[in-house]
């Protein structure tokens, strides 16, 4: 049975409630998304005649779904069931004077739910007086039934779920700058530069209220993609999430082929219905393509605001390719010079390679950080760079050295030391530290410093014993190679003594490893 106040309202506005009125303007999108709203009444005529009031409405795009509760307990197992709901219309009285307040505490503070839209309507308005639950209950209005006309009606809906939209697009922001907060922290890693890029489209997605579907791909430079030549998806966000590391080409729709191709043909960008693609060009050879779908009533800030982002995105990347090339080319500097050394006292460039790879392995076994080992591979070939200033007769004497010219050779640890350690580079300065200690020995035997134990860095703890183990598996001018099993006698005996034993424990568990990557870079 309807109750008095909302059969009046029937009643006396009946036609104000049913008569034709302009419809709201449809928007043709490609995703024919739904809004949720729940009606929580115990009356079945409130329910009719809601839909009734509401069934032509559309707002962006987008029709209402209509989910019905008769109770309290009955609303909060909806909202429990369907977090998206975006408005709900909650009466008051129902099976308690109160039961529409007491589901109002559940969602917000059981539930943690602060996005959908609270409309309290009453037919018994002094059971719960507006001033008090507006204070009171975080709600977001109060509406007396026999106010609710259709046109009303209409009014409330566009602004609760306009309140919605946004409260949304805000939630996605914050998802978004998460994203870049985290990878700025290093945004050189190759890994989160693509979190960085996934971050800014949920930023654009939501700031233009799109339908959340986009890709970044990037190319090796060709104004046109050719046959043969791949595209990678970098990042993408909605439909496209799956498709990260794929090649777009046979990834992506032949529609999207086509807008992608266009784009780059023509060296610009384009809208085409609910889609654009943007492209970006590169100073290091790089076509960066941005891809949407979804796209809903673009103004010229929204536009813009995509290409802005799109053009970021492509400095970012752009910044990364300098980034790296600096990084390969002070890498390249380092071997080089390491290999220099080398080549001057008669050996292979090959020598630094295996004992930075070495290394590392060694290194990652002993529990460094993926990002420390690999510093001490970059570094580990300038240990022996201190030789540039011995003597070549010192330096490639075949025989043994007498005391003298130990004395000259061994001033090499410092040699080295000295000329790396006034760099603020990270490979340089770790480049000093293991030039100088990669001759300290675990008993506190070795020099300069004879330091023993832990004192010795750990950088020049394992390059000791990966310059050690290669140098005897190897010629030189004044030995010939060691079997493998006289080289690990050997290196069990000075367990202790030279090496820390813990480090030889690593490279023995795993000799077989260590010969895989000695023979991987094998003199020829």
């Amino acid at each position: 049975m309807v109750n008095s106040d909302l059969q009046a309202s029937i009643t006396d506005e009946e036609e104000f409630l049913f008569a034709d009125e302009e419809t709201p303007v449809k928007v043709d999108v490609s995703e024919q998304d739904t809004w949720k709203i729940l009606v929580v009444d115990d009356e079945e005529a409130v329910h009719q005649v809601t839909r009734l009031a509401l069934e032509d409405f559309e707002f962006d795009g987008r029709t209402l779904e209509f989910i019905d509760a008769y109770s309290g307990s009955e609303a909060v197992e909806a909202v429990r069931e369907n977090p998206e709901i975006a408005v709900m219309l909650l009466d008051v009285v129902m099976e308690s004077d109160h039961a529409g307040l007491e589901v109002v505490q559940e969602i917000r503070g059981e539930l943690k739910n602060h996005n959908v839209r609270i409309i309290l309507r009453t037919g018994q308005p002094g059971q719960a007086p507006e001033a008090e639950v507006i204070q009171k209950y975080d709600i977001n209005d109060y509406k007396e039934k026999t106010e609710l006309t259709s046109q009303k009606f209409t009014t409330l809906m566009y602004a609760s779920l306009r309140s919605y939209r946004d409260i949304i697009a805000l939630e996605k922001n914050k998802l978004g700058l998460e994203h870049i907060i985290d990878s700025t922290a290093d945004i050189f890693g190759l890994s989160n530069i693509d979190h960085f890029t996934e971050g800014v489209l949920q930023q654009l997605t939501s700031l233009i209220h799109i339908g959340s579907s986009a890709a970044y791909m990037q190319t090796s430079g060709l104004a046109v993609c050719p046959r043969g030549e791949e595209m990678p998806v970098l990042v993408g966000v909605g439909e496209f999430k799956d498709l990260e590391g794929k090649d777009a080409k046979t990834s992506l729709p032949e529609s999207a082929i086509q807008d992608i191709q266009r784009a780059m043909e023509s060296k610009s960008n384009f809208y085409e219905g609910d889609r654009f693609a943007g492209y970006f060009s590169s100073s290091y050879g790089q076509d960066n393509v941005l891809y949407l779908t979804g796209l809903r009533n673009m103004s010229d800030l929204d536009r813009n605001l995509i290409e802005v982002f799109a053009r970021n995105i492509g400095i970012a990347y752009e910044n990364i390719a300098l980034h790296k090339e600096i990084e390969e080319t002070q890498r390249e500097i380092v071997y080089m010079l390491g290999e220099a050394v080398e080549t001057r006292s008669k050996e292979t460039g090959n020598h630094v390679k295996r004992v930075a790879e070495i290394s590392k392995y060694i290194a990652l076994q002993y529990g460094m950080s993926e990002e420390e080992a690999e510093v001490l591979r970059l570094a580990s070939p300038l240990h022996d760079v201190g030789k540039i200033g011995i003597p070549d007769a010192i330096l490639n004497k075949p025989g043994k050295l007498d005391a003298a010219e130990w004395e000259i050779m061994k001033t090499h640890a410092m040699l080295g030391s000295e000329m790396l350690k006034s760099s603020k580079k990270r490979i340089l300065k770790a480049g000093a530290v293991i030039a100088a200690e990669h001759h300290e020995k675990w008993d506190g035997s070795g020099y300069p410093f004879s330091k023993s134990g832990e004192d010795i860095h750990i950088y020049g703890r394992i390059t000791a014993l990966a310059d050690v183990f290669d140098a005897l598996g190897n010629d030189r001018c004044y030995k010939k190679a060691w079997p493998l099993d006289k080289v690990v006698n050997l290196i069990k005996e000075e367990r202790g003594r030279h090496f820390e034993p813990r480090i030889v424990d690593i490279l023995l568990e795993n000799l077989d490893d260590i010969v895989d990557i000695c023979e991987k870079y094998q003199d020829v």
